[in-house]
């Protein structure tokens, strides 16, 4: 059942254990407004606002469902939003629901069912399966074996190999999962300065499972055009620089022979997250890792890149934007051209994160952007 809104935007919502099948008419009525955060480093998580009447199913839909999907045993309700804009379905999001809370009406005014959930990583934090063995299995093969229980879903593993393999000898040690499979993969992407998030698509019900470096690189999305009078495509748009993040790690590798450590700066040299601007973030202090000292060189030059790349982004913005206006989602994990803000500002972007904020007849999204420098490095941004 779809949710129709002006000028050819429509919001279709799914639910159901495992299988989402399209929620009924008493549901899709009372649809208020919906919410959905997407941010690099960070689940996705939504939130859905209903109104309802003391009399209305809704009661007792959500909160049945509610009370069925807080057991390990059984699977969570899981919800996924689809939008429609001029007439192409894209997966908005994709997800289990972890919290439903109802406020009751006064004085004749409707109450509220707020639904509130995370992606699917949520599925794959519930059970706790530390002490199973991966002997001799490189970590790409570990991680892509705890994915794999999660096709249902429609979880499709993307699994980057590392670039500094470390696989362990049965004889000299067995690793052995910690935790729930979600904990065992964030310590893992931490370990080889990788990130793993689940993203919904590229069809609707499919969800893409990335265990791999951050990219910054691919082709951008449309520009966002500030101050160019017909042209202009975003409600408000704001910068700031700090150029007191840039932050050089140093790691130590111990001489095998001698036991002496040896330091070592990683410099932010990373293929996958080319400068963006031409005036580079200043080196403005050291970090010191000392712990890289027991680990082996491969280890600890992962762990050095991880932290080099965090300190670089000393350029952000803060924006908004109307959907319409715009022509098409704007999506969290990709870059992004920037128009009209001048010579400093203007040039490519990685969208660190994106709030969409969906009610009748509008569908808003407010972003944040980050960039390693001042100065667009390209001529042209592409339109």
């Amino acid at each position: 059942m779809g949710l129709s809104m002006k000028n050819g935007i429509q919001l279709t919502l799914l639910m159901g254990p495992v299988v989402p099948i399209p929620a009924p008419r008493v549901v899709m009525d009372a649809l208020d407004s919906v919410q959905v955060t997407t941010a690099a480093g960070a689940a996705s998580g939504f939130q859905l606002s209903f109104q309802f009447s003391s009399k209305s199913e809704l009661n007792t839909i959500f909160l049945i469902a509610g009370a069925q999907s807080t057991g390990p045993a059984t699977p969570p309700l899981r919800v996924m939003l689809i939008v429609t804009l001029n007439g192409t379905p894209q997966p908005l999001f994709d997800g289990v629901m972890t919290n439903v809370e109802v406020q009751a009406g006064s004085n004749g005014a409707p109450g509220t069912v707020t639904v509130t959930g995370e992606d699917l990583t949520k599925a794959m934090d519930m059970l706790d399966f530390s002490g199973l063995p991966f002997p001799a299995l490189p970590i790409e093969a570990r991680v892509a074996l705890l994915c794999a229980k999660y096709a249902p879903f429609g979880l499709i593993p993307l699994v980057i190999p590392v670039l500094f393999p470390d696989v362990p000898i049965p004889v000299d040690k067995i690793p052995a999962q910690q935790g729930t499979d979600l904990q065992y993969i964030r310590q893992l992407a931490d370990e080889v300065g990788y990130v793993f998030y689940v993203e919904p698509g590229p069809a609707p019900g499919t969800n893409i499972a990335y265990f791999g470096p951050e990219i910054k690189v691919g082709v951008p999305q449309p520009a966002l055009n500030v101050d160019m009078d017909a042209l202009t495509n975003v409600e408000s748009l704001s910068f700031s620089f700090d150029p007191t993040k840039g932050v050089l790690p140093v790691v130590f590798i111990q001489n095998q022979l001698t036991r002496v450590p040896i330091p070592i700066p990683i410099p932010n040299l990373n293929p996958l997250q080319p400068p963006l601007g031409a005036l580079p973030t200043p080196i403005a202090n050291l970090t010191v890792l000392k712990d890289t000292a027991k680990m082996n060189p491969m280890q600890a030059i992962s762990k050095g890149l991880a932290e080099a790349k965090k300190s670089q982004d000393a350029v952000s913005a803060n924006g908004s934007l109307d959907v319409l206006r715009y022509g098409r989602v704007l999506k969290a994990r990709q870059l992004v051209g920037v128009r009209g803000a001048g010579v400093a500002y203007d040039g490519l972007y990685y969208v660190e994160s994106v709030t969409s904020t969906l009610k009748r007849g509008e569908f808003k999204q407010s972003f944040r952007l980050t960039r390693n420098g001042l100065v667009s490095i390209t001529p042209r941004v592409p339109v």
